[in-house]
């Protein structure tokens, strides 16, 4: 590593630092202040603050050898205590940076004193105020030393571990001055336990409290090297932030929040984020190397392993640097004793026997907030970043995480919260709006924007202009789709759609100064924006636009009241005018009474909107519709209701007004003919066929013609109408009869006498309906000649078919003795043709081998069969007799031998085969499916054992040929099989045509054929020709 960019480096500070005094046992720093302790019982103090040295000896008057066990020194670096043990036993010394001569602390006379807690918010030079102190027997005691006094003021028994006595190693306290007192926080650490104390009042109190309370602890088991056990608080502007106690199972350690018990005065949990980091991580190999020394710093660990300082970051838990120490020979047998820090001046130190190492930090947070990134931790490594580049980096991770889990929202605000000039150089602006597209997160995308307005200077005003455009057509989007979603459209004020109003007017009137005007103006336009657009053109000063609008909506029922025609012209010639705002304008016109000559002018407006603006509003709709059925003639009506205002648009409604509201309209003014229109309409055809019966006959019939998917419907509708024609009042019964028989004729014959007779009265004459009965008679006399015709032919038919069938029980072919297999010379017998192929017999053949005749036992259907495999013609016969007579073939598997004759396949083409040559030809050509399929058939009939079976005498088994066996039926499979086609007439053949001559298989016959070159021309010799 770069050793500018090591976090840590190490310096020699002094190479013999005992003066000869002894090796080095104890070390502690304080204020640029190192107090060392030595075999031989001397305290050597260094202060590089004022560059004095002195060394003390506090083994005088005391007998045998004698050792510094361990020294303490204050964060002041005034106060020192220290441990001597040796032959006499234990002894404690208290002394001071102004003093020449030692204090001994008798009443800790014989006790091993561990650790010391020093109370860092009170201490002062001239005095230690309470120190708690911890021994090897597990006790604590309260010191208090005044430097004027020359003596300790008092020293007091304050606790001992009563559960499990262990000897304390390692002490620390904090002061917390409140209202009601001093409150103490106190950790102490054992071998195996990490202790809690905290309460109000004196530190004699606090612990006495204890007494009568459980005593807070961690417990982790497990054994340290030279029992080492350490426990370090990091000071950071004269408070502890942090702790890490070395334990045997690893480093237990976490953050110090003592603000957090001040409401609790009994509340003894001020530790949190606790962790442990298990010595594995530090082990390079299996071996769990544990450490034998620790330092604590604000990000950093320093374990003493060995000979060397691993660092390790306490956030990540990573090893980060090795810090190796230049030993001499004498030192290095032993090697690093321990470390310690000056938590005054930021420093860290490491001895061995005879010299001290400075530990000196680089600036060790420089990097904290990659650690934090890398961690997740977005907050922290914010508070750990340096400068706006590494801010930049931590927000665009913060953006693309957010996106990814599909929070749109935050991740827009992150993206915009990076400076452009990083953004650019990462990822482009347009990048950035792509990935909200791509996902359709318009709302996501205009948060990009107005963030990224938020942090563009005024120096971009091209940016800022275009930006500020875009986020205004993402506001009309999003307005636009607000409306869509609602039931109700503008009426519908939700609480989301008046804040992004209330948002976009705002929007509009901080950008009212970049947005360009004309541009703006278009889009507020476009999007029918019409209140947005007069409080825009108010904001830019645009008094005219302002004025023409209140004009034409709040001054409109007063303009069309004082002159009707000037209003609806002036109207009809405003573009992008809303016509529903007018709706209120126009109904207090409406309401007014008008001459009958008098032009309407809101229909003729609403007309204008309907037809030349293509309006598709409802409401507009609607009140059209409200004022043609309330006048006197209904033909502007009909027209209207017959209208297809939505004609040419793909999946677009007929009409846009709402027809449940027209039907009661029409109801309530009695415009029967409209109603049954909309009847119609609604697909309501029974009550629209009953409605126009009261009106008009001839509309009801019309209605009832309209149905033509449904013919039970359409009937019915008909019978509707008949009855009616029939039992109506006027005219006598015997005329509306007439007119009833007349109506049949209509119905093209829909309905017949039958279907209506019902309807007649109970006493009329024949004669009135005698001709519709008679022809209705006719036509049942006539289907029943059909039938009867239909089932003469159907047994003619069957006749046919049952007369083929006898034929073809005694069809045959006549084989010449000389035909090959494969060949073809064979006579039809019977009725004149051989039509299908057939397993033959051989039933009545001479002994010589003359032609015989052979019976048909089945037939079979030709039908085309798929052959994926090529063979040639010369491939697929034996070239023998078929009626050859010898022992040279072999009974193909499941067929039945015929005396010596082997069986053999006649098709109608004339082509006879051997079973044997066919089926193999078959298998070989045929797909592989269909291969496997013959092959199995002949190994079910082998298994079987063919039932019908001829001996070699050409006697019969009792079976019949008929039988319905399974034998016959796997027989019956495997002839379709094989059999369905002539190989030589049939599909099989043809599709050779387009197989190559030469097969894939056939390479080393190709290769027979070829011309090779000779090497023996030289040897030839010319011959000349003679003249």
């Amino acid at each position: 590593m770069d050793h500018a960019r090591q976090v840590f480096t190490v310096d020699l500070l002094e190479r013999y630092a005992t003066k000869g005094r002894g090796v080095i046992t104890a070390m502690a720093a304080g204020n640029d202040v190192i107090v060392l302790g030595t075999s031989k019982g001397w305290v050597i103090r260094h202060d590089f603050g004022v560059g004095d040295s002195y060394d003390i000896d506090l083994c005088a008057g005391r007998p045998g050898e004698q050792s510094i066990h361990r020294v303490f020194v204050d964060p002041g670096g005034s106060h020192c205590i220290a441990t001597v043990v040796g032959a006499g036993g234990a002894e404690t010394y208290y002394t001071h940076a102004k003093w020449s001569k030692p204090r001994v602390l008798g009443r800790l006379k014989g006790l091993v004193v561990n650790a010391v807690a020093w109370n860092r918010q009170q201490i002062t030079e001239a005095s230690t105020k309470e120190v708690v102190l911890g021994t090897d027997n597990g006790q604590l005691y309260e010191i208090a030393v005044d430097e004027k006094d020359k003596r300790e003021k008092y020293i007091k028994f304050i606790y001992e571990l009563k559960e499990l006595p262990e000897a304390f190693m390692g002490l620390q306290m904090e002061t917390a001055s409140l209202g009601s007192g001093t409150r103490y926080y106190v950790m102490a650490v054992t071998p195996t336990r990490l202790y809690s104390f905290t309460g109000i009042g004196l530190l004699e109190t606090v612990f006495a409290s204890y007494l009568e309370r459980a005593v807070r602890f961690m417990e982790l088991p497990g054994e340290v090297p030279n029992r080492q056990v350490e426990l370090h608080f990091f000071i950071k502007q004269r408070r502890a932030t942090h702790f890490a106690w070395l334990s045997g199972a690893g480093i237990y350690h976490g953050g110090l929040n003592f603000g957090s018990q001040h409401s609790n005065p009994n509340g003894d949990n001020f530790v949190e984020n606790k962790a442990l980091l298990d010595y594995s991580k530090l082990s390079e190999g299996s071996e769990v190397v544990k450490p034998t020394s620790m330092a604590v710093s604000e990000f950093h660990f320093l374990l003493l392993i060995g000979n060397k300082v691993k660092v390790v970051n306490r956030i990540s838990e990573h090893i980060i640097e090795d810090l190796h120490f230049d030993l001499t020979s004498e030192s290095a047998s032993r090697g690093i004793i321990g470390l310690c820090s000056d938590a005054t001046a930021g420093l860290f130190y490491a001895y061995d026997q005879n010299s001290v190492f400075q530990v000196s930090v680089n600036d060790e947070g420089r990097d904290m907030w990659k650690v934090y990134l890398d961690m997740k931790e977005y907050a922290a490594s914010l508070a750990n970043c340096r400068d706006p580049f590494q801010r930049d980096q931590v927000y665009l991770v913060q953006a693309d995480a957010a996106f990814s889990s599909r929070d749109f929202q935050r991740a827009a605000s992150f993206y915009a919260k990076v400076r452009s000039t990083y953004i650019n150089y990462i990822l482009s602006f347009e990048e950035v709006t792509l990935k909200f597209i791509s996902v359709g997160e318009q709302d996501a995308l205009r948060t990009f924007l107005l963030h990224r307005l938020d942090n563009l200077t005024k120096e971009d005003k091209c940016q800022i202009t275009m930006i500020s455009t875009w986020a205004t057509e993402l506001y009309l989007d999003k307005i636009n789709r607000l409306l869509l979603e609602e039931d109700s459209a503008v009426e519908n004020h939700g609480v989301e759609y008046q804040s992004i109003i209330q948002e976009f007017c705002a929007f509009l009137s901080d950008s009212k100064d970049v947005l360009d005007e004309a541009t703006t103006m278009k889009l507020l336009e476009s999007y029918g924006r019409v209140e947005e657009l007069v409080y825009f053109a108010s904001l830019k000063e645009q008094h005219e636009i302002v004025i023409h609008h209140y004009i034409q909506y709040k001054f409109a029922p007063d303009l069309i009241a004082l002159d009707a025609y000037e209003t609806v012209e002036s109207w009809m010639g405003t573009k992008n005018l809303n016509p529903r705002k007018l709706i209120p304008a126009m109904m207090r016109y409406s309401s007014e009474p008008h001459a009958k000559n008098e032009t309407h002018e809101v229909i003729k407006y609403l007309e204008f909107c309907v037809h030349r603006l293509h309006n598709e509003d409802p409401g507009i709709h609607n009140l059209l519709l409200s004022l043609y059925a309330k006048q006197e003639d209904d033909s502007a009506l009909l027209r209207f209701l017959q209208c297809k205002f939505g004609k040419g648009r793909e999946n677009g409604p007929d009409f846009f007004y709402d027809p449940k509201y027209a039907l009661r309209l029409c109801l309530k003014e009695k415009r029967m003919r409209a109603c049954v229109h909309i009847y119609s309409m609604m697909s309501m055809h029974e009550e629209a066929v009953a409605l126009a019966l009261q009106v008009d006959p001839e509309l009801a019939m019309a209605e009832a013609d309209k149905v033509e998917d449904d013919e039970d419907l359409r009937k019915k509708l008909w019978l509707m109408v008949a009855k009616h024609v029939i039992e109506q009042e006027k005219g006598t019964k015997r005329e509306n009869i007439r007119k009833a028989i007349a109506f049949l004729k209509e119905t093209d014959g829909l309905l017949k006498i039958e279907d209506i007779l019902p309807f007649f009265p109970d006493f009329a004459l024949i004669d009135d309906f005698k001709e519709a009965i008679c022809s209705s008679l006719e036509d049942y006399n006539k289907q029943i000649e059909e039938l009867k015709q239909e089932m003469n032919d159907a047994t003619h038919g069957a006749d046919n078919i049952r007369n083929d069938i006898n034929a073809l029980a005694q069809r045959y072919a006549v084989i010449d003795k000389d035909e090959d297999c494969g060949g073809i010379n064979v006579e039809a017998g019977a009725d004149g043709s051989a039509e299908e192929s057939s397993m033959t017999d051989h039933r009545g053949a001479d002994a010589a081998g003359n032609s015989k005749k052979v019976r048909d036992f089945s037939s079979k259907d030709e039908s085309s069969r798929m052959v994926s495999v090529t063979c040639s013609g010369n491939e697929l016969v034996c070239r023998r007799k078929i009626l050859n007579v010898g022992g040279d073939y072999r009974i193909s598997r499941g067929y039945t031998s015929v005396g010596p004759i082997a069986p053999f396949y006649v098709f109608p083409c004339g082509h006879a085969f051997h079973s044997e040559c066919l089926i193999a030809h078959v298998t070989r050509c045929t797909t592989e499916s269909q291969a496997e399929h013959i092959l199995d058939l002949q190994k079910q009939l082998t298994l079987l054992g063919d039932g019908a079976r001829k001996d070699l005498n050409g006697s019969m088994f009792e079976d019949s040929v008929s039988s319905t066996t399974n034998a016959d039926k796997l027989r019956s499979q495997l002839d379709d099989a094989v059999a369905g086609e002539c190989p030589f007439c049939g599909e099989l053949m043809i599709r050779e045509i387009s197989l190559p001559f030469i097969l894939a298989d056939e390479s080393r016959e190709v290769n027979s054929w070829t011309i090779k070159p000779t090497n023996n021309l030289l040897n030839l010799r010319s011959i000349s020709l003679p003249s």
